[in-house]
């Protein structure tokens, strides 16, 4: 009769455990297949080969949009006038709304990085005439970017820091569930600690 209320307390737990484990897992599955992928693909980097596609194009702002470009900007920083940013997403697709810019006497350059890419524009402030240039390396290198959260904005930001957590709660339950059936598995512990022993041993051996 006393062992009744311990196996009880056994039991709850480890339903709050497994309930947690599968939650967890199913929450942050499609991120560790995407994360352990693109581990594979960027430790073999070197042996991918990626063509880039670089595409370029010329054109001429509107004479109307000139004005808000010679006029001076609130320092060499400044992102590109509402209304220049404006005619760039419609006209030719391109997002450089609140992006810095570098402001010259003679030009305005914007940096637009992306994930799997790069692209920049140039725009002349007399002129007018604008240099626009996009390199794509394919759906690798966006997934490995992806991977860095390199250049993919606040919201995905945000999904990394949710997956990390579901994948902390998904790892630590899993502890929590060898801890409770280790008893009836004595391999438990020495698995455990090669898993441990492994990536110890090769950072302290072969990482200088």
């Amino acid at each position: 009769m006393q062992k009744l209320p311990a196996q009880q307390k056994r039991a709850f737990w480890l339903r709050q455990l497994y309930l947690w484990h599968w939650i967890s897992s199913a929450g942050c599955l499609v991120g560790m297949l995407l994360f352990a992928v693109t581990g594979l693909t960027l430790n073999n980097a070197s042996h991918i080969e990626a063509k880039p596609i670089v595409k370029k194009s010329t054109i001429v702002l509107p004479s109307s949009l000139l004005m808000y470009l010679k006029a001076q900007p609130l320092s060499n920083k400044a992102s590109l006038p509402l209304a220049v940013a404006d005619w760039l997403m419609s006209s030719m697709d391109v997002d450089a709304a609140d992006k810095p810019a570098e402001w010259s006497a003679e030009e305005v350059y914007v940096s637009l990085p992306r994930p799997g890419g790069d692209a920049w524009l140039s725009i002349n402030r007399e002129s007018g005439e604008m240099d626009y240039e996009i390199t794509n390396r394919g759906w690798i290198s966006y997934l490995n970017d992806l991977h860095k959260g390199r250049n993919t904005g606040t919201a995905w930001s945000w999904f990394l820091d949710v997956f990390s957590f579901m994948a902390l709660v998904f790892s630590l339950t899993g502890l929590c569930l060898l801890y409770m059936h280790s008893a009836n598995r004595p391999s438990t512990w020495p698995l455990v600690g090669i898993g441990v022993v492994i990536p110890l041993v090769l950072a302290i051996l072969f990482i200088h």
